[in-house]
């Protein structure tokens, strides 16, 4: 009888697994953007349902070998397993897995080389435009008004997909101490990096500011100057 059970228990959980295939099959075809994390290096991916004896079509926008050299190796793409969009080469090999982190945002990592990110084309020109509105004068403030520092962000590469930042004169000693020199943009936060590593995070609120988190009671805010 377990026996009878087991088999009647995978029967129907292979139908659920091919059906999650396929609605994401479905929800991937369109145009994606590969790119770097921070989109420092970006490639326009048409992802199409029609099938090859390599996997499913695609294409790739002129120039993407010259920004992502492995993206030359792309001629197909696929769904393997429940959840991994895989790009792949003419052997049906991978170039690049990617998992969903977030709604409509996958990463892949290609080991030596770092992280990937694929998505929604028109959601990263608009993350693109995100960014080019952070670039100017910030000044940073406490809760109740008082200034603390002024920098500006810029938008000279850094590498790894950061930019510079710099400080005013006459910051605040704890501000100064921490002497951020590079920022980006991640997953809604806004990254204030330091040369030893240590990171700030700042989070929008419904003011349009970003505020340092975990929240305090005396907060730190960026303000847009």
């Amino acid at each position: 009888m377990a026996v009878a059970v087991l088999a009647v228990s995978l029967a129907l959980a292979h139908p659920a697994t091919a059906q999650d295939s396929a609605i994401l099959k479905k929800e991937m075809i369109g145009q994606w953007e590969l790119s770097t994390t921070e989109r420092s290096k970006t490639c326009v991916i048409i992802l199409k349902g029609d099938a090859t004896p390599q996997g499913l079509k695609l294409e790739l926008e002129p120039g993407c070998a010259k920004s992502l050299p492995f993206a030359k190796d792309i001629t197909a793409w696929n769904i393997k397993g429940l959840d991994i969009v895989r790009l792949q080469d003419a052997a049906g090999q991978p170039v690049i897995d990617f998992t969903e982190v977030e709604s409509g945002i996958f990463e892949g990592l290609r080991q030596g080389e770092g992280i990937y990110i694929l998505q929604n084309l028109a959601a990263a020109r608009s993350l693109a435009k995100s960014m080019d509105q952070m670039i100017g004068d910030w000044a940073m403030v406490r809760g109740n008004g008082r200034p603390v520092c002024g920098l500006t962000l810029t938008n000279t590469d850094a590498g790894s997909d950061n930019f510079q930042v710099f400080l005013k004169p006459r910051c605040d000693p704890a501000v100064e101490a921490f002497n951020p020199m590079m920022w980006r943009l991640e997953r809604g936060e806004l990254l204030l990096m330091a040369a030893n590593g240590d990171v700030w995070h700042f989070q929008a609120d419904d003011n349009a500011q970003w505020r340092l988190v975990p929240d305090s009671a005396d907060p730190l805010i960026m303000l847009r100057q």
